[in-house]
């Protein structure tokens, strides 16, 4: 059944609730690790990720990335629909004792709804308050009721509480599909900005040594580019050490903050965004990015690296933080339990990828967290 003369979508036969128990093998998300108490606001961030993937170019948000794959618009028009199926079982299955859960065509629904055809606009207003009306009914169960049950007609059971996860892994994960993983990120931080702030004020001491280093390497009155300036704990600890510190973020919020406490901020996506400083013509003297760049796909790594180097004097100072580990992964632990994307790094690649990039690696210094997470601390030069 084509839609438009479309080729049609290959319907999804495949029984998903496996990611209830382990990581989803192709976007990385426990969703079995959220706690069911957060679900409601994990939906509503994902949800504000959507306004960024509906508001670029016509035939970006249009057009499919290959016959037979959905177009973001597409995927939104599901998700939204998604929402609005679950509220409807999460609803049964308060009211009524192990309800069956009615299956639902989802191929046949994008046929049906003229998904392709839809307004962008219109489709963002319809999800973002779907999310909305989903997210508050899962914020009002009970502690009894987290435990009430409902099957699919398939035969698969779930709590209300597996539910919530199992819905929170589809709507993540098609913002996988779009390649949206950092938008997500982002709105996961701009919805939880201060609270992330107020958490994380208090500096430890491999950050602080850290600090000491970078400001001893540079001497006082040296021009900094701090990427992902976060709370701003870092740039007041650059900036009793002597340096002069520019302030940017990808985050609206946390630019909004900083820039509410007085200081100049910026919003700067080293990726695609101009680098050079806008109070002054010469190169940055050195940059510190502290648990900024662990949000970078792999393959845009070496490019923000590279532009970063070509921003910065030679012999110029670096500072790099980033989990150690493999692959990718979402967390949803800690301050802000909304979805966030990171990739892990190994020394080995990761000095690779550096050298390669315009940059000599002095030091890899492993440090851990409290919570125990391992870090790959890099002190390097630009070359």
């Amino acid at each position: 059944m084509s839609q438009n003369g479309r080729v049609p979508i290959e319907p999804d036969t495949k029984d998903w609730t496996w990611v209830l128990e382990t990581p989803c093998a192709a976007c990385g998300f426990r969703s079995g690790a959220v706690a069911r108490e957060r679900v409601g606001a994990a939906i509503r961030s994902n949800a504000a990720a959507w306004r960024s993937v509906l508001s670029g170019p016509a035939e970006q948000v249009r057009n499919r990335p290959a016959d037979d794959v959905w177009s973001p618009l597409e995927y939104a028009c599901h998700v939204r629909d998604v929402h609005l199926v679950f509220a409807q079982r999460l609803q049964l299955m308060l009211d009524q004792d192990d309800p069956e859960l009615a299956g639902w065509d989802q191929d046949a629904a994008a046929v049906a709804g003229e998904y392709a055809d839809r307004d962008p606009a219109t489709v963002l207003d319809e999800l973002v308050a779907a999310a909305a009306s989903v997210g508050a009914l899962f914020d009002a169960v009970e502690d009894d009721q987290w435990q009430r049950t409902g099957r699919r007609s398939d035969g698969s059971a779930f709590t209300v509480g597996t539910l919530g996860q199992y819905q929170l892994h589809d709507v993540v994960h098609h913002l996988h599909d779009v390649g949206d993983a950092r938008r997500s990120t982002v709105s996961a931080y701009d919805a939880n900005a201060v609270a992330y702030r107020d958490a994380s004020m208090t500096m430890n001491e491999g950050v602080a040594s850290e600090v000491a280093w970078f400001a001893a390497e540079l001497g006082s009155g040296a021009r900094v580019l701090e990427v992902g300036s976060g709370g701003g704990r870092d740039a007041l600890a650059l900036e009793t050490a002597g340096l002069s510190v520019r302030r940017t973020d990808g985050t609206p919020a946390f630019v909004a903050l900083l820039r509410a406490e007085g200081h100049e901020a910026d919003r700067l996506d080293p990726l695609t965004d101009a680098l050079a400083d806008p109070r002054g013509p010469e190169p940055y003297d050195g940059v510190w990015a502290h648990a900024s760049l662990l949000h970078v796909a792999r393959d845009d790594f070496p490019v923000v690296l590279r532009r970063l180097a070509e921003a910065t004097r030679r012999e110029g100072v670096l500072h790099v933080a980033l989990k150690e580990g493999e692959g990718e992964r979402w967390s949803t632990h800690g301050t802000i339990e909304a979805p966030r994307h990171f990739v892990l790094w190994q020394e080995a690649p990761l000095r690779e990828v550096l050298e390669e990039s315009g940059w000599s690696v002095a030091e890899v210094v492993r440090q851990q967290s409290d919570g125990g997470q391992a870090w790959l601390v890099v002190r390097g030069r630009r070359r």
